[in-house]
């Protein structure tokens, strides 16, 4: 240790330590900025290509991702395509089979009215005949009590046989 404070003291003859805090500072903030560059900038070289190897690695990850969700996307917008042309086929097909069962029903409710009212115009016709034919009774049997009536005022015994006679008459001869 003898030696480096020799040689520190003997500054005027070349080498030597220089205590002179803001000469030395600079020095030596050069001298560590030297070997930080000659060594340090291989190791932070070595660093930031890895680093750098990582992010592209990460960002083909994210395209390749993100490819496929475009993929999964455009198969799920085509499905769902495909879904809607099957749902307006399905409402065109049930459309149109409510149009034909309701044809088919005011088609079978007309048949149905039309064999009512059949049915109640023979109905009606059945009873009118019925009421024809009780009215046609009852003026006969009325008509032949009026006759009765009017037979007995007027015909008396004496006229009876003379009109039986000439009945007789008329039939025999």
């Amino acid at each position: 240790m003898g030696t480096v404070f020799y040689l520190a003291t003997e500054a005027e003859h070349g080498f030597g330590l220089n205590f002179n805090f803001l000469e030395a500072n600079i020095i030596n903030l050069a001298l560590l900025l030297g070997i930080l560059v000659y060594y340090g900038g291989q190791a932070v070289g070595k660093i930031l290509t890895e680093r750098r190897a990582k992010i592209e690695a990460e960002i083909q990850e994210a395209e390749g991702r993100a490819s496929k969700a475009a993929a999964e996307l455009a198969g799920a917008q085509q499905k769902l395509a495909q879904a809607k042309e099957e749902a307006k086929q399905i409402l065109a097909t049930a459309e149109k089979t409510a149009q034909r069962v309701k044809e088919e029903i005011l088609a079978q409710g007309n048949v149905e009215v039309e064999r009512m009212r059949a049915n109640a115009s023979a109905d009606v016709s059945s009873e009118q005949d019925k009421a024809i034919a009780q009215l046609r009774q009852r003026t006969v049997a009325l008509a032949i009590e009026r006759a009765e009536g009017q037979l007995k005022d007027r015909l008396d015994d004496s006229k009876q046989e003379r009109l039986i006679d000439r009945c007789i008459g008329q039939l025999g001869g």
